[in-house]
């Protein structure tokens, strides 16, 4: 049903494109409106191909003197292409393409915040090409920086927290191998505080639960010195969270939280004013955690994330056998990948 109806679009689409009662232009807008309607929440990889290819219809009838027009309607295949399933890097290099080719006529005729939104969306782009090697993160973490200029947080906090979150992710991408580590870890734990400074639980639940997931990661994971005070921040950090992702209503968050949630257990003593007495409690419950995570992703067809996790899952598993009955002093754990 839903494939039919996307087809039907794309057939009124074809015939308001080829009506000469419209000019170019207005053949143009017709066609980036309904591509932006398919777009929305799609059923398919198809709805969103069948966006695209809107998208490059009205780039062909679009008249060359309307640059913003133009513009426009590459920032909206851009933001297609970036929600396009692909196991490469195709689609992410023609989003980069896209925004890079709509930026020039944003910043000579359109209004800030649609420049601030296309930089924003290229530095996304730009960092999913960084984490398969095909790009350089700091020109991601540029873009988002300019950005900002505009998505400021007095005027725009959601796009603000959202900047953030992709700066602070973007800075902990960067290997851990200078002197300058620790000091962009600190800067990506700044960001995410930053974020959570503007939104809140009830106003924005998404962004919080969001930056409040993300900032117990980069807590969990810092090389400091102050290793138990920051588990116990990002345990903190992760209930806040599943305030908000929830089983029922947000299955693969949640599931992604408790994942998280187990890695900092298994390296938390079950009493922290008392560490020597071991974490097997910490350990017991950071299991449960793992095998309902492993249950939604399986369920989900997340089979690397369900992997990632059954991994853990045998660890402990192991963990908890090799040790005696009654043997409450051993304290395992381990480094695990952490979720969004």
């Amino acid at each position: 049903m839903q494939s039919t109806r996307a087809e039907d679009e794309v057939r009124a689409a074809i015939a308001a494109a080829e009506d000469e009662s419209a000019s170019p232009a207005e053949r143009a807008e017709m066609l980036m409106e309904i591509a932006m309607g398919l777009q929305q929440r799609p059923k398919s990889a198809e709805q969103i191909l069948a966006a695209v290819d809107l998208y490059d219809r009205a780039l062909s009838v679009c008249p060359q003197d309307e640059r913003l027009l133009a513009a426009r309607i590459f920032a909206r295949k851009g933001t297609a292409l970036l929600i396009l399933p692909d196991e490469g890097t195709a689609a992410l290099q023609q989003a980069r393409a896209a925004f890079e080719a709509a930026m020039p006529s944003l910043v000579d005729f359109g209004r800030p915040e649609e420049l601030a939104e296309a930089e924003m969306n290229l530095g996304l782009a730009i960092q999913n090409l960084a984490g398969q090697h095909k790009a350089r993160i700091t020109d991601a973490i540029s873009a988002y920086q300019r950005a900002l200029r505009t998505f400021d947080k007095a005027h725009f906090p959601k796009e603000f927290a959202i900047l953030q979150n992709n700066l602070a992710t973007a800075f902990l991408s960067i290997p851990f191998t200078d002197a300058r580590s620790k000091m962009r870890e600190a800067l990506a734990v700044q960001a995410f505080e930053e974020g959570l400074k503007i939104v809140n639980l009830i106003d924005h639940p998404t962004e919080y639960a969001m930056l409040q997931n993300n900032l117990g990661n980069a807590l969990q994971y810092a090389s400091s010195s102050h290793t138990l005070e920051n588990n116990l921040r990002a345990l903190d950090a992760y209930d806040e969270a599943l305030k908000v992702r929830l089983r029922a209503t947000m299955p693969l968050e949640y599931a992604n939280t408790v994942a998280n949630k187990a890695n900092c257990l298994w390296n938390l003593p079950d009493d922290p004013e008392r560490p020597e007495n071991g974490n097997r409690a910490n350990v017991r419950a950071a299991r449960e955690y793992y095998r309902e995570s492993r249950e939604i992703f399986s369920a989900s067809g997340q089979a690397e994330k369900a992997r990632t996790v059954a991994e853990a899952l045998e660890q402990i598993e192991r963990e908890l056998l090799s040790a005696a009955p009654g043997d409450s002093d051993q304290q395992g754990g381990g480094e695990h990948r952490h979720l969004n």
